[in-house]
């Protein structure tokens, strides 16, 4: 699934560094809402581990993608960690209204 954020107002206007933060907070209040992210890197290995047993899963180049998903996947959790859900959505609304 591919998700569009549409921060800005005009299509062809460029990014600056002020969309940043309300981007981010789309996309973690999208998270969110998508369901147990905190469960994802364990469910991303075993998901990768499954596939690295076959033969697709003898190419160095796809061994090396799946291990940067999961290891992407294991920070977000890692710094979102201290914070409840609530508190998450909290801070994104907060955000994207401000």
């Amino acid at each position: 699934m591919r998700l569009k954020f549409s921060i800005m107002t005009e299509e062809n206007q460029k990014p600056t560094q002020q969309d940043v933060l309300p981007a981010v907070a789309q996309f973690l209040s999208f998270l969110w809402m998508e369901g147990e992210f905190r469960a994802q890197p364990e469910q991303l290995s075993e998901i990768f581990e499954a596939i690295l047993v076959t033969e697709t899963g003898d190419d160095k180049d796809l061994r090396t993608k799946m291990m940067n998903c999961i290891k992407t996947s294991k920070m977000l959790a890692k710094a979102l960690e201290p914070f409840s859900d609530l508190q998450i959505k909290e801070a994104c609304s907060k955000i994207l209204n401000a």
